[in-house]
């Protein structure tokens, strides 16, 4: 079946982008943005659906007015009946005919100045269809007296021509104007400088529209699509996005797909769940290998992607440490995963990392199947792990939801079967198809630096035959394919669609959830490698800035956020519920206000990633995130929002929608220092004996005393000594005493944060 892109379903029917993404969702038909394609069927059903705004009635009409317009001009007749009539008198009738022509190229001018006041007759439809039906008599008339020379009817015919002709003259104004609109073609990145080419402006005035939408920018910004069409439209042009054949990445115009072709792919199922929950021994029971005594300390260190048959269909399975790198992956744009496999053991429940895993598949989108472990164990309460998951909206089916459970042991291999079947039957009604005559397409899955072979990368191909010595392109970077190695092991010469392989022949070592894709050749490798390359600067530039609570309020006026993402850590489960019933009271009809994660404990890595993949803020109380956590909020622009009273976040909040929010002040960490002993010295207290991790340490400073990422006291430091010397600072990399003022209860491993507050300057 034929499909269609957004924005070019868009510029048939006149219409902008985002009225379109909204009518397919309304349909609850997924896509993403304006270069999503759908089918033809869903293309034709948005036609009908917006044919009734479109003057459809009319349609046959309007030939008639392109052909009548040039009737209408002649139709000025009283210019030819008074040239007519003063010149009846002398007793000259050709010089009248003669007079005539010249006046028709003047009505036309005189036309082309009431196009501008045209707008007000738009709204005219019936009437104008009226009047349209009649001029073709009133000009036979007109002409009929011109040669007869009668004098008597004149004035007759001039008076309902007047009338009549000042309304219906503004009628083919629209339609020239709709034929006037330059299409001219822009990238998705353009630069200012570009733009004012393209569409024959100086910068300036592109700079001067800008503003207008609330923008500054410079010369030497780059635009995405979707602001640069906006101005356009304002100066007159219609836009379409310039997608040029080298710079295709996994268009489905790269190649033709034939439906013809199509076989059913294997599922894609990946293994998630907290630790120690029997993720990678369920995946043993399933390939009856020992790939648990593999790993070290029994646990996953990094992706494994493996493929089972049962009964004559495959299955491709990954596990996962986690869920950082399947969120990861989508954070990268690779969704990858077709089913979710959630294990939980039945003599332990849920754990914050169940609960996590829930929340990233639902953000993901993906179905979710639950298998209970360990169910041979004395201990084990099955169902009491069903109703914890009900709680969490994974309702099973014998209790009448769509959530299924299965019982299994991955010690006795008790249920395997069982769980198989259902995943064969989940896969058979999501009908996943590929093509294995295209050209190779996958997801890198894994990636590392192997010491005889050089950068190894494991991916899953998605689409496609993929075969050694087939050139091929991976995120910037392009090389050959040199050897393909199974799950097994062993060599093999080509990879089939759902397949995980290992690849040989990388120039460099790929990111997890880099796209990889077969060229036609080397030199259209390289060329495409050198686009990326420059497409990546040019989003660098334009910097497609997240949510913020700063900026929140502008963009639900733009109509940009409809549905704002939440993810809520807190140090105690209280106040998660305080939030978010607080939270869920604010929300109005521009903006619905939604709670996609919550959990108590320190801020993440896990949390920015989800945060990242779903476009959300992160609000915590009286916890702080890690090292690692800030540095990669800093990298993909994450708004974090730290409190230590419900009441400041819920103001802030309120504040935000209206577009009210206006803070005078903003915390900067001075440093960071950890405990490695604490002392206790008569008359003084507790003494810790801290290392500068970063920053410094400075007295007089407010500080946190964190413990597992959680603010246990907020206090002054009191003094800061080196050896036995009472000093002022002490820089990284150095070790100190530290005493905070009222506090005693210090404990090895505690982060002590000093921080202050700067005043913002607007």
């Amino acid at each position: 079946m034929a499909k269609i892109r957004v924005n070019k379903l868009a510029l048939e029917l006149g219409l902008q982008n985002d009225q379109i993404i909204e009518a397919l969702q309304k349909k609850e038909i997924a896509v993403k943005n304006h270069m999503s394609s759908v089918d033809e069927e869903v293309a034709q059903d948005i036609r009908d659906l917006f044919a009734p705004k479109a003057p459809k009635k009319t349609a046959p009409k309007t030939v008639k007015v392109k052909a009548k317009t040039k009737i209408k001009i002649k139709a000025p007749s009283k210019v030819k009946i008074t040239t007519a009539k003063t010149q009846a008198k002398s007793g000259v009738v050709k010089k009248t005919e003669e007079k005539a022509k010249p006046t028709t190229a003047k009505t036309k001018k005189e036309e082309s100045k009431e196009v501008a006041e045209a707008k007000p007759a738009k709204k005219l439809g019936l009437k104008i269809i009226k009047q349209e039906e009649k001029p073709p008599e009133k000009e036979k008339e007109a002409k009929i007296p011109a040669k007869e020379k009668p004098k008597a009817p004149e004035p007759k015919i001039e008076k309902p021509a007047v009338a009549k002709e000042t309304a219906p003259a503004p009628v083919p104004a629209p339609i020239e104007e709709e034929q006037t609109f330059e299409l001219v073609k822009i990238t998705e990145n353009i630069p200012i400088r570009d733009l004012a080419e393209t569409l024959k402006s100086t910068p300036n005035e592109i700079i001067k529209e800008l503003m207008v939408f609330g923008v500054l920018a410079n010369i030497n910004q780059t635009l995405n699509f979707d602001l640069a069409s906006k101005v356009a439209d304002k100066m007159g042009f219609e836009v379409e996005l310039l997608v040029e054949k080298s710079e295709l990445d996994f268009s489905e115009e790269e190649e033709e797909d034939n439906l013809k072709d199509h076989i059913t792919r294997s599922p894609i199922v990946t293994i998630m769940g907290h630790v120690d929950h029997g993720k990678t021994s369920l995946l043993d029971a399933i390939r009856k290998t020992e790939v648990t005594k593999i790993e070290a300390g029994g646990i996953t260190q990094h992706i494994g992607a493996y493929q089972a048959h049962i009964k004559g269909s495959a299955i491709t399975f990954l596990d996962t440490p986690g869920h950082e790198a399947f969120t990861a992956m989508r954070a990268r744009g690779a969704q990858v995963t077709d089913i979710v496999v959630l294990v939980v053991a039945a003599d332990d429940g849920i754990k914050p990392q169940t609960k996590e895993a829930i929340h990233h598949a639902e953000a993901a989108g993906v179905p979710i199947l639950v298998a209970i472990n360990k169910v041979d164990k004395p201990d084990a309460k099955p169902d009491e792990v069903k109703k914890q998951l009900a709680d969490q909206g994974l309702l099973p089916e014998d209790w009448g939801g769509q959530t299924i459970y299965i019982e299994v042991s991955a010690l006795k291999g008790t249920g395997i079967d069982n769980l198989l079947e259902n995943l064969i039957l989940q896969a058979e009604i999501m009908e996943l198809k590929a093509n294995p005559k295209l050209m190779a397409k996958g997801v890198i899955i894994e990636s590392k630096l192997d010491k005889g072979r050089g950068p190894v990368a494991t991916l899953i191909v998605e689409n496609g035959t993929l075969q050694i010595g087939q050139p091929f392109i991976v995120g910037c970077h392009f090389g050959k394919v040199r050897a393909l190695i199974g799950d097994a092991g062993k060599k093999i010469k080509k990879a089939i669609p759902s397949m995980p392989v290992e690849i040989v022949g990388l120039p460099d070592v790929p990111q997890p959830g880099d796209h990889f894709m077969v060229v036609q050749d080397e030199r259209r490798a390289r060329q495409l490698s050198n686009l990326r390359l420059q497409k990546q600067r040019e989003v660098q530039l334009a910097k497609s800035t997240r949510i913020t609570m700063d900026d929140l309020h502008k963009q639900i006026l733009e109509g940009q956020v409809k549905e704002l993402d939440l993810i809520i850590k807190a140090d105690v489960q209280g106040s998660i519920h305080a939030v978010q019933e607080a939270f869920g009271k604010l929300g109005g009809n521009e903006v619905r206000i939604k709670c996609i994660h919550d959990a108590v404990g320190g801020i993440t890595e896990s949390d920015v990633l989800l945060a990242t993949a779903s476009n959300a803020i992160i609000i915590g109380f009286n916890v702080r995130p890690t090292d690692q956590a800030t540095k990669l909020a800093l990298r993909e622009q994450v708004d974090i929002r730290m409190y230590s009273i419900i009441y400041d976040a819920i103001n802030d909040m309120k504040a935000a929608l209206e577009g009210m929010l206006a803070p005078k002040f903003k915390e900067r960490v001075i440093g960071r220092a950890e405990v490695r002993e604490v002392f206790t010295i008569p008359k003084v207290g507790a003494i810790a004996g801290c290392h500068v991790l970063s920053g410094k340490a400075e007295r007089n400073l407010e500080a946190r005393l964190i413990r597992d990422n959680v603010v246990v006291y907020q206090g002054k430091i009191a003094s800061i000594r080196r050896f036995k010397d009472d000093v002022k600072e002490v820089a990284a990399g150095y070790e100190c005493g530290i005493s905070i003022d009222k506090f005693q209860d210090i404990k090895q491993g505690d982060i002590i944060e000093p921080f202050v507050m700067e005043e913002i300057i607007s």
